[in-house]
């Protein structure tokens, strides 16, 4: 049973550290853009409330190697589409480890309050970013394909 919980929350722990990592070197590459720069922020809060549940259990806090693992999207769109498939698996993966937790109601309502700001917060903006994208990306390909001809008759 303890194995299960020390599992559990490695598991949780590196994924909001994955996030975290990945959402630090997007805005390192792309700048303060949103929703990435509040994400982040949240993603530091993510992991600080799943660090106690080490410390109270003995637990060894695992390392937090991910910012050399993580390989950056291409463009912003590319980013937010990755943040809707990440915070989809989040959620599969929480319900997974709720599971495997029943034992640990202190565990668990760390859990639910993670999958909530998943689901409820997070993956709304991200499906936002990609469709403000989506939008953009069309928009400023007219206008590049429209400005470029411009230029080419000026010169």
């Amino acid at each position: 049973m303890f194995e299960s919980l020390k599992r559990a929350l490695i598991e949780a722990l590196e994924d909001e550290y994955k996030a975290r990592a990945t959402y630090r070197l997007i805005l390192s590459k792309f700048g303060a853009i949103r929703p990435f720069v509040n994400i982040v922020e949240s993603e530091e809060r993510h992991i600080q409330a799943l660090l106690p549940l080490f410390w109270k259990y003995g637990i060894p806090v695992p390392a937090d190697n991910y910012s050399q693992q993580i390989i950056v999207p291409n463009s912003v769109r590319e980013a937010c589409e990755e943040g809707v498939r990440a915070e989809i698996e989040n959620a599969a993966m929480y319900d997974r480890l709720l599971d495997a937790t029943r034992d640990y109601p202190d565990v668990q309502r760390v859990f639910l309050n993670l999958q909530w700001a998943s689901q409820s917060r997070h993956l709304p903006a991200f499906q936002r970013c990609v469709e403000r994208n989506n939008i953009h990306s069309h928009q400023g390909g007219r206008w590049r394909r429209g400005h470029s001809q411009r230029c080419r008759h000026r010169a």
